[in-house]
C-alpha cells in the first residue's frame, strides 16, 4: 500500500492529488448528485519494458452521465519484469490492493457518518482477453480477482485497464 501513499495521482481537472485527496474528490463527486448511481472501478496496465511503468486507474462512473478518473504511475527501482505474465499479475495485484484500500475507506466513512454511500467498488478491470497470449491466464486472473472479493472484467469490457490506464503506460 505504501506505493500508493507516496507520490501523486493525476486527475485531468484537479492535477496531482495525494491518495487521501483522491478519496475526498470521489466523495465530493458523489455528493454533487446523491440520487445518481455510481461505480468505482480499478484497472492497471504496463509498458512492455524490463522495468515497466504500471499506470493504475481509478474510474468513477456516474451511470449514464460520464465520470472521473485518477491515475497513479507505479515504478519499481531495481526490479525487473522479464515476462508479460509477471507484468499482468503485477497489474492485477496493484489493482486489487488499491480497490481494497478504497473499499475499506468507504466502509469506514459509511460507519462514521451512519449513511450509506451510493457507490460500489465492485469491479477490477484486467488487461487480458480471449485473443493473444493472455488468454492462457484468464482463469488464473479471474480467480485471483474473485478470491479478493471483486468481480473481474476482461477485454473488451475492461476499459479502465485497456483504455484509461493504457493511455498512460
Amino acid at each position: 500500500m505504501e506505493r500508493f501513499l507516496r507520490g501523486y495521482f493525476f486527475n485531468p481537472t484537479k492535477g496531482n492529488l495525494k491518495l487521501n485527496e483522491v478519496v475526498r474528490e470521489i466523495l465530493n463527486y458523489l455528493k454533487k448528485e446523491p440520487q445518481a448511481k455510481y461505480e468505482v472501478i480499478v484497472g492497471a496496465d504496463s509498458s512492455s519494458k524490463e522495468e515497466p511503468c504500471f499506470p493504475v486507474a481509478v474510474v468513477v462512473l456516474r451511470k449514464k452521465q460520464g465520470g472521473r478518473f485518477f491515475l497513479k504511475k507505479v515504478k519499481y527501482a531495481n526490479r525487473k519484469f522479464f515476462s508479460w505474465r509477471q507484468r499482468i499479475l503485477e497489474e492485477v495485484f496493484l489493482s486489487i490492493q488499491l480497490a481494497t484500500f478504497l473499499r475499506e475507506q468507504f466502509e469506514e466513512i459509511e460507519k462514521q457518518s451512519k449513511k450509506k454511500l451510493n457507490c460500489q467498488i465492485r469491479y477490477i478491470h484486467a488487461d487480458i482477453g480471449n485473443n493473444g497470449p493472455t488468454k492462457e491466464m484468464i482463469r488464473e486472473v479471474i480467480g485471483l480477482i474473485r478470491g479478493n472479493g471483486f468481480e473481474p472484467k476482461i477485454k473488451p469490457e475492461s476499459y479502465a485497464a485497456t483504455i484509461v490506464a493504457d493511455r498512460y503506460s
